[in-house]
């Protein structure tokens, strides 16, 4: 059974998505995920759309340095500062939509989704080809730890070669999860003031209803007409 890092507070009324390994980098899909935090799926599902369609912009937070300023991310953070991550957007798209089945299958009302919780972390990296000139490839390497200490050693014409870990080029995939829940309707609490206007209006009513009864009865005794409350209905 695989294991979230948030459990929803209502599980009949969510549904789950996750996927693993999924190579598209990581600083990227955080920042996809972080502008989708607390939004309606259908609005998300549209957002990421446009994305692809480099109709809006995804805005950049954390991982933000070098990245270049537009417009598009101005209206939605005020460093202005945004990208168009399309394999972060295609995932995490592709994701919504898993979790709207599952929704459908549960029995859930699909317009009234929304995200409760979305959350990226990192995997496991992986090392990828680097192709050098005269037709070589830079591709046969093996890691030792010594000392608590990283090493790489790369054969290399004819012997065996340190190479520099933070020089090599490698992918940084990532694990998203993604959990969508009902939005439930809110009933506003009664407030104290309310509650006690209310009640003196109904004492007050009371006393008048009193009132107007013993005026009532005078003036039947006073004309001399006596009938039964029955009656009077």
């Amino acid at each position: 059974m695989v294991k979230y890092s948030n459990e929803p507070e209502n599980p009949t009324k969510s549904c789950k998505a996750r996927g693993s390994y999924l190579r598209a980098h990581f600083k990227n899909t955080r920042e996809t995920a972080h502008a989708l935090r607390k939004m309606p799926l259908n609005k998300a599902k549209s957002y990421l759309e446009d994305v692809l369609a480099h109709k809006q912009a995804i805005p950049f937070t954390r991982f933000c340095r070098g990245v270049g300023r537009t417009a598009q991310a101005k209206n939605r953070h005020s460093n202005g500062q945004g990208r168009w991550p399309v394999k972060s957007a295609k995932f995490i798209l592709d994701l919504l939509k898993n979790a709207e089945s599952n929704a459908e299958v549960k029995g859930l009302d699909v317009d009234s989704l929304y995200i409760t919780h979305i959350q990226v972390n990192q995997a496991q990296k992986q090392r990828r080809r680097t192709y050098r000139a005269h037709g070589r490839i830079n591709r046969e390497c093996s890691s030792y730890l010594l000392d608590g200490v990283l090493i790489v050693v790369k054969y290399m014409h004819n012997k065996f070669k340190l190479i520099d870990l933070s020089a090599a080029y490698m992918s940084h995939p990532c694990h998203i999860e993604l959990v969508l829940s009902e939005k439930e309707e809110s009933v506003k609490k009664e407030s104290s003031l309310d509650l006690f206007v209310s009640c003196h209006y109904v004492v007050f009513s009371l006393n008048w209803l009193v009132l107007f009864e013993h005026v009532y009865e005078g003036i039947l005794d006073f004309y001399g007409l006596a009938f039964s409350k029955n009656e009077l209905g």
